[in-house]
């Protein structure tokens, strides 16, 4: 039998048996970071359905949503629930220079990762300069 005291995981438990909600709220870590022209963000969602993750975007809001039902079979006793389950959801606020119509999203071994271009308007172009000279030097 496994055996664990933390007084703190008790009573999380005991408020959700009580109150029936979760004390502490569901984690989806992520890391971003930008490369080249593009943003790219991983979140980690271990053991989710990949039907279950929900992507939306809505004004430059784009929200992560994933569910993972608890894994219990039918009369068993639950001993320790260290693993999360529920719903899990996420926000990131994006900025104008990115291109919202184009994110890309791929699932791999409990990884969501999602590329964000940035928008061809906002990349750094080079700007060519008229003076009379050359035009004097043309003709």
């Amino acid at each position: 039998m496994l055996m664990r005291t933390d007084p703190f995981r008790d009573l999380d438990r005991l408020t959700q048996q009580v109150f029936g909600t979760v004390a502490r709220p569901a984690a989806m870590p992520m890391d971003a970071y930008r490369k080249g022209s593009d943003f790219y963000v991983h979140f980690d969602l271990p053991g989710i359905d990949p039907d279950s993750i929900e992507l939306t975007v809505e004004q430059n809001v784009l929200t992560i949503r994933a569910e993972r039902p608890r894994a219990l079979a039918d009369g068993a006793e639950m001993i320790v629930s260290e693993r999360p389950s529920g719903s899990f959801s996420r926000q990131l606020f994006l900025g104008e220079t990115l291109d919202t119509e184009a994110i890309a999203a791929d699932y791999h071994a409990g990884v969501l990762t999602l590329t964000i271009p940035v928008r061809e308007a906002a990349k750094p172009r080079r700007l060519s300069i008229a003076t009379k000279d050359r035009q004097l030097a043309s003709a």
